[in-house]
């Protein structure tokens, strides 16, 4: 399973663990009964304590994206809820949009600068997709 975290980073590794299993379930990448490893072997894995998996786990369970089954482990939920999925993506494009702002804004860049920027961006990305799907024609 492709999960790092960041021992450097202020966010809990718990919540990282969180975050990245969400990610790769909202980005199609863990489907539904996808096997995640067990508690001991993420633990390892990771390098970090199981009660801190323990606790990812939980967490994930309440939130409905996985589900343990005694005796045969912890799988991605098998009907995930459509609502639940689309969810977790707009808070995944959140992050990854915050994250840019927050860089941006810490630079000293202004607000306005920021949408001139990423719209900007964005035009140019749907010019070259445009380009490249009609052939260059």
């Amino acid at each position: 399973m492709q999960i790092r975290v960041d021992y450097e980073s202020g966010v809990p590794l718990y919540a990282q663990i969180i975050e990245k299993i969400k990610h790769l379930v909202a980005a199609g990448r863990l489907k539904p009964g996808d096997q995640l490893p067990t508690i001991r072997q993420l633990a390892v894995d990771l390098r970090v304590n199981p009660n801190t998996v323990v606790h990812a786990y939980h967490e994930l369970g309440n939130q409905g994206v996985i589900s343990t089954q005694q005796g045969r482990g912890t799988f991605i939920a098998a009907h995930p809820d459509e609502g639940r999925l689309a969810e977790m993506r707009r808070d995944r494009l959140r992050a990854i949009m915050g994250g840019a702002l927050l860089e941006a804004l810490s630079l000293g860049y202004k607000a306005e600068e920021i949408r001139t920027a990423f719209e900007t961006q964005l035009e140019e990305w749907e010019e070259e997709k445009h380009i490249s799907n009609s052939g260059g024609d």
